[in-house]
């Protein structure tokens, strides 16, 4: 009864002209108060006075309506809120099997998802609802390598953006500052600009994107914050054979095949061959976007299973010809690799294999040497792989969790050789990393670790090393 009492009041009050509204309000707040409107023994200005004290009530009153009339009508349904899922603001996939406790949180407002939700085909994009979410993460690490000083690091600081344009047309994109500054007192540490590019959804099997993007190969390399993965460091694998964070200029499609499948398949600028080495292969041939040279285009792309309870698999390829710095030779570079997580009760097993090979490298280290007196010595074959095994100590109903683990990798920048060149055996290594991940609340990581690096040389030795972090995301 109120509600239909409510609407009859607008309509009538709406049909009103100003005057008319002006004289009801007038009498209202006069019956209201006691007080006649007129009286024949009021003065002048006792009249006037009043006149302009029930003006500004009546301003009020036409103001408090205009708030009404912008209001959703009392009858319409409530609008629900809209909650988007969050898993990794670097593109995220469908809920992963990194931890049955879904650590870190997954709710916030986020990058646009790779499996997103279509609009309906009539609806008018003009109308759509604008949002700006943001996001966040910090590295800050404690290192003390034998034989080395101890170090204090403000390791990453990142802050991520985004904007709706509509539900079709979505942006995102990361700026990130490492070591804490970027250059003074011949220090230089890092500002990059790691994601920037526009989504375009069409439908949940085929979108487009373009800008600055991650390289959709390997576990971490899309998934690097710090409450996502164990360890103080990123896995040594996910640094020297796939070279985390790997991005640079691109366009493609990705999507969801259905039946818990989805893909990403990207054209990308290709590395520089003239800035590979023999300590972490392929990394230093990062072109960052830097005003980047496409003679020749790479070809990227990964295609991930999600459709069994806590089980997630992943397999990513890149391939591209890297010589524009080279004169007469044009090598190839192809990286092949296979990922795997599951978990299970309390547990958490996760494992990975990348390859590396190159061709022509006997040219390239020739050729090298010739420009800088150098010879890099770069393989034709890289490998690396590594498998871990995580436990949840703490009850499930806690709100704090505890995960204790243990990591085995092995990873070769050496691995094979062009004819004629011998292999670096201190680069032919293998770790054992033993710690524990302490999670106060689901987006915050307390980090500790010990590290047992060993190499193949006799001479040159690999430090151990014990290590402390912190890190949260948003």
């Amino acid at each position: 009864m109120a509600i239909v009492l409510s609407e009859a009041y607008r309509i009538v009050y709406l049909g009103m002209t100003k005057m008319t509204r002006a004289v009801c309000c007038f009498a209202l707040v006069a019956l209201a108060t006691g007080v006649p409107a007129f009286s024949q023994s009021d003065g002048a200005a006792t009249a006037q006075a009043r006149i302009e004290e029930l003006e500004q009530r009546i301003a009020k009153l036409e103001e408090r309506l205009r708030r009404i009339e912008a209001e959703p009508s009392a009858t319409a349904e409530p609008p629900q809120p809209e909650v988007v899922e969050k898993e990794e603001p670097t593109d995220p996939v469908p809920a992963s099997a990194d931890s049955p406790r879904e650590t870190p949180r997954q709710v916030t407002a986020a990058a646009p998802t790779s499996t997103p939700e279509i609009p309906d085909e009539g609806r008018d994009l003009a109308s759509s609802e604008t949002r700006l979410p943001f996001s966040g993460y910090m590295d800050f690490h404690f290192n003390n390598a034998q034989n080395e000083p101890s170090q204090l690091d403000m390791h990453r600081f990142v802050l991520l953006f985004g904007h709706s344009f509509t539900d079709r047309i979505q942006f995102w994109s990361e700026l990130e500052l490492e070591h804490a500054f970027v250059s003074g007192e011949g220090e230089f540490g890092e500002l990059e600009l790691e994601q920037a590019y526009l989504d375009f959804l069409i439908k949940p099997w085929l979108n487009f994107r373009g800008g600055i993007l991650l390289a959709p190969v390997g576990l971490i390399n899309e998934r690097h914050e710090p409450p996502a993965f164990n360890g103080v460091e990123r896995p040594f694998v996910d640094t020297v054979i796939v070279p985390s964070t790997w991005f640079d200029s691109g366009a493609g499609i990705f999507g969801d095949l259905g039946r818990g499948f989805v893909y990403k398949a990207y054209a990308m600028s290709p590395l520089d061959a003239t800035a590979f080495d023999a300590e972490e292969g392929i990394r230093g041939g990062r072109q960052k976007a830097f005003q980047s040279v496409v003679q020749n285009t790479a070809y990227t792309g990964r295609l991930e299973y999600h459709g069994l309870p806590g089980l997630s698999l992943g397999s990513s390829v890149w391939w591209g010809n890297t010589g524009f710095n080279l004169p007469d030779i044009n090598p190839r570079v192809r990286v092949f690799e296979f990922d795997g997580r599951y978990s299970f009760s309390r547990f958490d097993f996760r494992g990975q294999f990348a390859r590396v090979d190159i061709t022509r490298t006997d040219e390239i280290n020739f050729l090298t040497q010739l420009r800088t007196g150098v010879n890099p010595n770069i393989a034709r074959g890289m490998r690396g792989f590594y498998w871990e095994s995580a436990y949840h100590l703490l009850p499930r109903h806690f709100p704090h969790d505890f995960v204790a683990f243990a990591r085995y990798e092995n990873f070769d920048t050496q691995h094979r050789m062009a004819p004629g060149f011998l292999p670096l055996r201190q680069f032919d290594r293998s770790a054992w990393v033993i710690g524990g991940t302490y999670y106060p609340e689901p987006d915050v990581a307390l980090k500790f670790d010990y590290t047992v690096l060993r190499n193949r040389s006799s001479i040159i030795e690999a430090h151990n090393s014990l290590n402390l972090g912190i890190g949260w995301w948003f």
